[in-house]
């Protein structure tokens, strides 16, 4: 088997001053639950920092590229494993044989593939689809958010017309003065063995997931998104494959409460509190 434990986990960071994930249907304002006030970034947000993290720390090395990346048109990468692998192209509808093999190719050369899963029945070379072990929830504000707009000055003009209207002009930045965020993820272990061995998730993939979670800010930061941190890990590992505790009662296990009364503006305005007494056959690791 490529991994023979279960795992849950928690992430918490937060944002200070910056918009951690632009709504395009808000003026790519910070996402905000619309009921409640509280905020949340999606999970293609989170793992698209953790693709880029590995892309950067593992630049060259075999079998850690990146499917999901704006290089090259997905259906052009699969027909590159159809030619790695010297299957006949234009494939779409025949061979299963050969839908496997480049799925293989897939899975062997591409990290985010092997991890996250992916859909690659698309084109005339089809990879198949691949269901991934590793998923990671929205993330969302411990308390509710503040989303305000800063009006900015632009000193330099475009255009030769806008610049007869004057030398500077005004713009708009949407930023939250602070929240906290907490995302909840799973490693199915069980999924994860689904792929063949020679392809599938290995403990050194494992690692670096957990080593990308805790610097994907780190290699990120932008004047839109200001300071954030990744500020706690919290890894569950079960000693089976199928897991020893169902994942909410883990998650349950970390509590975050407000200690001030006024509106949280550090880390240190929240209590985190952790319950220590795990389920028989699980472990708690402090990752961060």
């Amino acid at each position: 088997m490529a991994i023979h434990n279960r795992y849950d986990f928690v992430m918490l960071f937060d944002v200070e001053n910056g918009n951690p994930n632009g709504d395009p249907d808000a003026g790519n304002a910070p996402r905000v639950d619309a009921e409640t006030g509280y905020g949340f970034v999606t999970d293609v947000c989170l793992k698209r920092k953790i693709r880029n993290y590995v892309e950067l720390c593992q630049e060259g090395e075999p079998g850690y590229n990146i499917l999901i990346k704006p290089d090259k048109a997905l259906n052009t990468k699969f027909t590159e494993a159809y030619v790695a692998e010297n299957l006949k192209l234009g494939n779409k509808g025949k061979n299963q044989d050969d839908v496997r093999t480049a799925r293989s190719y897939m899975c062997r050369n591409y990290f985010d593939v092997r991890m996250f899963g992916a859909v690659m029945s698309t084109g005339e070379d089809p990879c198949g689809i691949v269901r991934g072990p590793v998923q990671i929830n929205f993330a969302r504000s411990l308390s509710p958010v503040f989303s305000q707009d800063i009006t900015i000055t632009r000193q330099a003009r475009t255009t030769e017309g806008r610049q007869e209207t004057g030398e500077t002009e005004m713009g708009r930045k949407s930023v939250i003065p602070y929240a906290l965020y907490r995302a909840e993820g799973y490693v199915s272990a069980a999924l994860a063995n689904k792929i063949p061995e020679s392809d599938g998730i290995s403990e050194k993939d494992l690692e670096l997931l957990w080593t990308a979670i805790i610097n994907m800010f780190e290699h990120d930061h932008s004047a839109a998104r200001g300071k954030m941190c990744m500020r706690r890990l919290y890894v569950f590992r079960h000693d089976s494959v199928l897991g020893n505790s169902p994942s909410h009662i883990l998650f349950d296990k970390i509590s975050v409460n407000v200690n001030t009364d006024l509106p949280p503006r550090a880390f240190t305005d929240y209590e985190i509190v952790v319950d220590r007494q795990m389920p028989e056959g699980v472990e708690l690791l402090e990752k961060l």
